[in-house]
């Protein structure tokens, strides 16, 4: 068993000038991220490098079209992919550095092999997906109508890279979504029965920031989060490092039929499930790691452990209001459709799951949150 791996080299600068003078970031390479991360903070520097922004080619997150599409118009002699943006960047970058892109389908089929081809440098821009540090890529794979993942270690980065200059505008919805994903991100790693003590140290110290970040922003008001960002962006990496061996579970699973259909974006996604996964472990079994985690966030939350789902919620709905599934236009037969799609396509990540799911449970979790 593997006790603790860390893949990428992990670089951290304040800002976007030493990033590219260090690494010296020119010919041979492509930068692939959104206009409105590119021009206030790369622009003026008029680097001699491809550049391909991702919205030209759809918005939302990443599907297997998208990629296919930016795939086509990649110049194919750089030596270097350079990843700056959030998840979906990410996630279409990791498939970009591999030697075999097209047909992405064949890819999450199995039917063609995994290669690293190019470097791969990954920038996050939020503070939630932590995929720079795992080997984990998810598309939404429009002619399945539902989001699968593959994971390989192939697609590692080569280099993680932490700008603090890049969050400073990262609007508050975006923040909101991307922090709570870290949260699950490090929940559902602690959790995992492939998780071992050294990762787990990663997993309750992003806890610990996290919510020590939302906890101050409540006293004292959500725009105080401007100190806290690079806080919030080590909580995401350390998440990242957290779940990148021992992986996410239910949560995850759940998300993305329902995010796929609704076109939720994945941390909401996963906020709205998040709870109701946790009330189902704990009406199985609520001794074990679960026990400890409770204890931990009770601890940061200065509440009794009977109340620690309540008192979490509450906090994460002053950041996020949640909403229940059937506000988002959620059907009451879409339910079974969601909990067929988890135990058909979503075997990796069910795989983590603190206990067994089957079908009746997942399928009573979707009818609680409805």
């Amino acid at each position: 068993m593997i006790e603790l791996q860390l893949k990428p080299t992990i670089y951290t600068y304040e800002s976007c000038q030493e990033f590219v003078n260090e690494l010296k970031i020119g010919q041979g390479d492509l930068i692939v991220t959104n206009e409105y991360i590119y021009e206030p903070n790369f622009g003026e520097m008029n680097l001699p490098c491809a550049v391909i922004f991702q919205e030209k080619y759809g918005m939302g997150e990443p599907s297997d079209e998208m990629a296919e599409a930016m795939y086509r118009d990649m110049p194919k002699d750089v030596t270097r992919i350079i990843g700056i943006g959030g998840g979906t960047i990410m996630d279409l970058c990791k498939l970009f550095s591999l030697r075999h892109v097209s047909p992405i389908l064949d890819l999450f089929d199995g039917k063609k092999p995994i290669e690293k081809g190019k470097e791969l440098i990954l920038i996050p821009t939020t503070c939630g997906t932590g995929s720079e540090v795992t080997n984990v890529s998810v598309m939404a794979l429009i002619s399945r109508n539902t989001k699968k993942g593959i994971a390989d270690d192939a697609m590692y980065a080569d280099k993680a890279v932490l700008i603090t200059q890049l969050l400073k505008t990262l609007p508050f919805k975006v923040f909101a979504t991307s922090s709570i994903d870290a949260l699950v991100h490090a929940v559902e790693s602690a959790l995992s029965p492939h998780s071992t003590p050294s990762f787990r140290l990663f997993s309750y110290h992003a806890i610990d920031l996290i919510l020590h970040g939302y906890m101050e922003m409540r006293e004292k008001g959500l725009e105080a989060r401007g100190p806290l960002m690079k806080n919030f962006l080590l909580a995401s990496n350390w998440a990242g490092i957290a779940f990148s061996t021992p992986g996410c579970a239910a949560v995850h699973a759940m998300s993305y039929p329902f995010g796929a259909k609704y076109h939720v974006p994945h941390g909401e996604s996963n906020y709205v499930i998040f709870i109701g996964v946790m009330n189902c472990y704990m009406s199985i079994k609520s001794d074990g790691e679960i026990a400890r985690l409770n204890a931990f966030i009770a601890e940061i939350l200065g509440c009794d452990v009977d109340h620690v789902y309540e008192e979490l919620e509450n906090l994460l709905n002053t950041i996020l209001p949640k909403k229940a599934l059937h506000e988002y236009g959620v059907t009451e037969e879409d339910l079974a459709e969601f909990a067929d799609s988890v135990m058909k396509n979503q075997g990796r990540l069910m795989s983590h799951n603190f206990v067994e799911l089957d079908y009746d449970k997942v399928y009573s979790i979707y009818k609680a949150l409805y």
